[in-house]
């Protein structure tokens, strides 16, 4: 990863349930029985993500904004 992607902020989504198929993003499956992605980077990458969670009726439990150098697993927003 360059440094200017690395200075982006991004997305970091939890999802009911295990999934797959996310090509591009990286995704933890917890014990709780719920996914994260994390790596969407802007707005348009975001809307494409929850518009492929909509349509294959997967539960979004929460959407948070990741700033840049923020630990994106310090928590799992859910």
């Amino acid at each position: 990863m360059d440094d200017s992607t690395h200075d982006l902020a991004g997305y970091r989504l939890c999802l009911q349930g295990h999934h797959d198929g996310f090509d591009g993003l990286s995704l933890t499956r917890h014990s709780d029985g719920t996914t994260t992605l994390y790596g969407v980077v802007d707005q348009a990458a975001l809307h494409g993500v929850l518009r492929k969670i909509r349509d294959t009726g997967i539960v979004l439990i929460s959407v948070m904004r990741v700033e840049p150098g923020q630990d994106i697993d310090a928590s799992t927003g859910a």
